[in-house]
């Protein structure tokens, strides 16, 4: 399909059918299309948790808010944290992964290559709400890409931001990672009597939010 026709099919699925699993290859795919996904400065300052075990999503259960039940029945989830403290040690590794896969190549200032995103992570990290927030919006980043990676591999997709995140946290540890989590998402195969399949995509027309300058 090409890119329209992706953007056109997808759509926000609320019944699944827990009989029909991820395929291991789509979801190897969509793993790697999460590693791939673009952030500012190449900070790349997430980590996505796979729950598909049994044990792991009835440790997820509690909390599930209510409205949100019937998406436990997909089989796969996925959960976005992102970093609430980077520091110097993550930005230098940071700095070295890059070395290392090339990218600076040929670089002949006397200034290191990252000089100024290390001016931009010192204010960052002067200001915890402020790298919150920054880092969340790179999150964001990746499950746009995740979302339509899954339609062009036929796998159906829940945004879920009816968790109890706090109470995620505290369930898996994050926070003593020094993680918070901010979205999760289900995929899986709809369900037959899915009625959301069969309603028409509305969204406001191009003059509503477009304006060419």
């Amino acid at each position: 399909m090409d890119i329209l026709s992706i953007m056109r099919s997808r759509y926000t699925t609320k019944h699944y059918d827990p009989s029909k699993p991820v395929s291991e290859e789509a979801l190897q795919t969509m793993l790697e299309v999460l590693r791939l996904s673009p952030s500012s400065v190449n900070s790349q300052p997430w980590h996505f948790y796979v729950i598909e075990s049994a044990e792991a999503k009835a440790k997820l259960m509690p909390a599930v808010k209510d409205f949100n039940i019937e998406r436990m029945k997909a089989p796969v989830f996925i959960l976005f944290t992102v970093s609430t403290k980077l520091g110097p040690q993550y930005w230098e590794a940071l700095y070295q992964q890059e070395d290392a896969d090339g990218r600076f190549a040929g670089w002949t200032s006397p200034e290191r290559p990252d000089a100024i995103r290390m001016m931009a992570a010192e204010r960052l990290e002067a200001d915890p709400a402020e790298l919150f927030l920054y880092n969340s919006n790179q999150a964001y980043l990746a499950l746009g890409c995740l979302t339509v990676a899954a339609e062009t591999l036929g796998v159906d997709s829940t945004i879920l931001g009816g968790l109890n995140f706090d109470q995620v946290d505290e369930i898996f540890g994050f926070g003593a990672k020094n993680e918070r989590s901010i979205v999760a998402i289900a995929l899986g195969h709809r369900a037959k009597d899915d009625a959301n399949a069969q309603r028409p995509k509305s969204r406001w027309p191009a003059e509503r939010v477009i304006t060419r300058l």
